[in-house]
């Protein structure tokens, strides 16, 4: 175990969450900070491949989330017209590592909640400085007191306080997708599983959550644009409207403007991730657009490898740098792999669904397999 004490982790989201559960088992005794006044958890929902189902499943979480969400065995690809283009088994993909699932993020938020109850946490509180010396690391905060850690873990996401306090110039960039989500209380006909139909420029994702909700997301390719909410649902439903199959039900069954959350697909490239007692994880060190769904996955695996080495490592140090050689790869797979994908979106509609229509099964199965071993 790395001589460490005083571990903070900066956020109290999926990473943040996984990460102090995680610590706990491993005999540590972190705090956390979350800058928000309260537990409420801003988001639709999640798609979590095997991958993140394996990490769940070392925490003892697996059972919990498939309850509160829905286990996905297939997903499937459309045309714009409703045409079947492929349809893949998640079993086959994944090698038989675990199920796939789809749940609400308040769920899933509300069960890694649960599972690290009993670390220290002080909501409304944010970071307003990080200084480091001696092999520590001192911490300023928003309510104008200050205390010494042996390790800060920023958890904080794509606008990261600690990457900014830490790291100078590193840039969130937009990748060239805008993206709207949804969530709403009934399943349209003939989705069972993950649902994607593919338009010109676009892409509509479906997917089941607990209780007969699905989750709904829409992608489209060009410059980035401030959509504000008025009149939201109006002009996704004109936006999107040549696309047929359940995509017609799944918007007509949204009743609001505030029913659609819409934000621009950013991305964050690190060269490192860590500097001296100071690390990011999860979309603080690595966001990118979520065209591989694996954006929460990387997340619980950085949590889940960093609790491993500080576990089985001797110092602060060591663990930082066997962290990054383990997750380095990986991540940088997912990156490319996910940017590619994004590309793709701004591909003719003719060249794209031919590619979906022919090598689907194939493509898909090749773009998870380096994701089967264990992080």
């Amino acid at each position: 175990m790395a001589s460490v004490e005083h571990i903070l982790i900066v956020g109290g989201g999926l990473a943040g969450l996984a990460l102090a559960h995680g610590l706990q088992q491993q005999g540590f005794t972190p705090e956390l900070v979350e800058r928000n006044a309260s537990w409420e958890t801003v988001g639709a929902g999640i798609f979590l491949h095997a991958n993140a189902m394996r990490v769940l499943r070392s925490l003892g979480l697996d059972a919990e989330v498939e309850r509160a969400g829905t286990v996905i065995r297939r997903w499937a690809f459309y045309g714009q017209s409703g045409e079947r283009l492929s349809e893949t088994d998640l079993a086959e993909v994944w090698d038989g590592l675990g199920p796939c699932v789809g749940i609400a993020r308040p769920a899933l938020h509300k069960v890694l909640l649960a599972a690290a109850g009993t670390t220290r946490a002080r909501l409304g509180m944010a970071v307003t400085s990080l200084v480091q010396a001696d092999e520590q690391v001192r911490v300023g905060f928003s309510d104008g007191s200050s205390a010494v850690y042996d390790l800060v873990v920023g958890a904080d996401g794509i606008q990261s306080t600690v990457r900014q306090l830490t790291w100078d110039g590193v840039p969130v960039g937009y990748t060239g997708v805008m993206c709207w989500r949804g969530i709403v209380p009934m399943r349209p006909a003939g989705v069972s599983g993950w649902t994607g139909v593919f338009g010109d420029g676009v892409v509509f994702g479906l997917v089941p959550l607990g209780d007969g909700h699905t989750y709904g997301f829409a992608f489209a390719g060009g410059p980035q644009i401030h959509d504000p909410l008025e009149g939201r649902l109006a002009r996704i439903r004109e936006r999107f409207a040549a696309l047929r199959g359940p995509v017609p039900a799944y918007l007509a069954a949204l009743t609001r403007d505030e029913d659609l959350h819409c934000a621009p697909i950013e991305w964050v490239e690190m060269p490192e991730w860590h500097s001296g007692h100071v690390v990011v994880i999860g979309d603080a060190a690595h966001a990118g657009p979520p065209t591989m769904a694996q954006g929460g996955a990387m997340a619980l695996e950085d949590a889940y490898v960093l609790a491993d080495v500080l576990g089985a490592e001797t110092s602060v140090e060591s663990a930082l740098r066997v962290y990054a050689s383990r997750r380095g790869p990986r991540v940088r797979w997912v990156e490319e792999q996910s940017r590619a994908m994004a590309a793709m979106f701004r591909t003719d509609y003719a060249t794209f669904t031919a590619m979906f229509r022919e090598r689907a099964d194939a493509q898909m199965r090749a773009l998870y397999r380096p994701l089967i071993p264990a992080p």
